[in-house]
């Protein structure tokens, strides 16, 4: 059953989401050659429980850490480790946090040091993907919309989306119904209604859609070991439109500093 959000569950929704945020912003600060990523990981869960929320994903299914951090051609769901990350490297961190019962989900995909004009484009077009995503999620339209959206404009460019990874709605829990893939058909799937708050979270590789998941059981790699993007937000959808509760204007004012 889809759970249609009150306004009191969107305020909320709001504050984790706002949290969330200012968890990336913090992350966007240090992101450079030679850091690792569990040294990221460390100082998102130190954030987040410093500002009274809970990591959302430790614990989640037993997975291990605050943040999955996912370098190249990773999609989602890498773990973090001790390794330096190396400049040329395009990092998705994906976070999530609980705060006063509610739960937030937001993605980012960063430049490491000097990243290659192709990636440039694969992050700039993934991006782009997002806000079309976005801009279609309305009340009245449907979930394929979103799909469609950012399927055509991937697919315009060379690109591919992943099929098995999904966006979802978000509130009580951290996945709920209903699932927003990153293809589509205008016109069909779940009908959008006003209440509804989503993760919409386009998955776009520079290669074939085809995924694999590694030995650790976690990371998800493209098949054919090119490169990966990953964006996401929160969104309320209401009669008034579509709120994004976890803009990205925080992380990109630390990323131009």
């Amino acid at each position: 059953m889809i759970m249609l959000k009150t306004k009191r569950d969107i305020d909320f929704i709001r504050k984790s989401s706002s949290l969330l945020v200012r968890t990336h912003a913090e992350l966007a600060k240090v992101i450079k050659p030679g850091v690792s990523s569990l040294f990221l990981d460390n100082l998102a869960e130190e954030f987040i429980r410093d500002n009274g929320g809970v990591p959302a994903f430790k614990g989640y299914n037993n997975f291990p850490n605050t943040l999955c951090v996912s370098p190249n051609s990773e999609v989602v769901h890498g773990i973090p480790n001790q390794k330096n990350i190396e400049s040329g490297t395009i990092l998705s961190v994906d976070c999530g946090v609980i705060k006063d019962g509610y739960f937030s989900d937001c993605a980012f995909t960063y430049e490491v040091g000097e990243v290659s004009e192709e990636n440039k484009k694969l992050l700039e077009v993934t991006r782009k993907c997002l806000d079309l995503g976005v801009s279609v999620a309305t009340v009245g339209n449907h979930v394929g919309d979103i799909g469609y959206a950012i399927q055509n404009y991937a697919e315009f460019f060379g690109f591919s989306v992943v099929r098995e990874l999904v966006g979802h709605g978000v509130g009580k829990a951290l996945h709920e119904p209903p699932e927003v893939p990153n293809f589509g058909v205008k016109g069909e799937g779940v009908l959008i209604k006003s209440g509804f708050v989503l993760a919409i979270e386009p998955m776009v590789n520079i290669g074939q859609k085809d995924i694999i998941t590694s030995n650790d059981g976690w990371t998800i790699i493209t098949k054919d070991n090119k490169p990966s993007a990953h964006f996401e937000y929160t969104v309320a959808i209401t009669e008034k439109g579509v709120e994004i509760l976890s803009p990205f204007d925080l992380i990109d004012k630390s990323l131009n500093k």
